[in-house]
Order: C-alpha cells, then sequence, then structure tokens
C-alpha cells in the first residue's frame, strides 16, 4: 500500500471504531475540509510574506501550522476515499492539464491565468 492509502485505511477504522460513518458524508467532508483549510488560512492571515516562509522556525507558530496541516490532508483524504477517488491520480491528472494550459514560453515569470482549455 501507498502511504496514502495507509493513511486511508487509518482513517476508515478510526471512524467505524467511533460509528461515525453516518456523518463521513461527501457534503460534511468537504465542509469540514473548508474549515479547517480557514484554520490552517488564518495562521498565515496577518503575516508579512517573510514571516511566512519562516513560520516553522517558530516552535509554537510550527506546531499549529503543522497541526492544521494534519487536519486538511486527514479531511482531504477521508474525502477522497468516500469518494473513490485516488488522489494522486487526480493530482496527476490536474498536472497534466495544467502542463497543456499553462506552456512555459507564454506563462514563464507571470501569475495570469490561461484560458480555459477547448
Amino acid at each position: 500500500m501507498t502511504p496514502i492509502e495507509d493513511l486511508a485505511a487509518r482513517l476508515r477504522e478510526f471512524v467505524a471504531a467511533r460509528e461515525w460513518e453516518p456523518f463521513h458524508t461527501p457534503k460534511n467532508l468537504a465542509m469540514a475540509l473548508a474549515g479547517e483549510t480557514g484554520e490552517l488560512l488564518a495562521e498565515f492571515q496577518w503575516l508579512t510574506p517573510e514571516e511566512a516562509a519562516t513560520v516553522m522556525a517558530d516552535p509554537a507558530a510550527g506546531a499549529r501550522v503543522r497541526a492544521e496541516l494534519g487536519d486538511v490532508m486527514t479531511y482531504l483524504v477521508r474525502l477522497a476515499d468516500a469518494l473513490g477517488v485516488d488522489l494522486v491520480e487526480a493530482a496527476h491528472a490536474k498536472l497534466d492539464e495544467s502542463e497543456r494550459r499553462y506552456d512555459p514560453e507564454t506563462y514563464r515569470g507571470t501569475a495570469r491565468k490561461a484560458p480555459p482549455l477547448p
């Protein structure tokens, strides 16, 4: 098993032991993921770009960021598992699409959006 598959299995067992399956619907998991992503964002909200780049150097702030990243990851893996989505495959497919949309010659050094693919 891959590390993500191992995590998904562990999360499945964790949820089953607590009989939380009825609460782990795709809608609820997506909402929980959004909430946890907001909590991660809050850790960076008022930092300068320089402070954000070194946030892990501060033990307390680093611990909070690490915990929020863990929360985001667990809800993302649970949601993908509930929907039967292979996260690594989905990420590769998205990267393939981005490579087609954002050719290096046109988009190097710019943050502008590409038009949708036909």
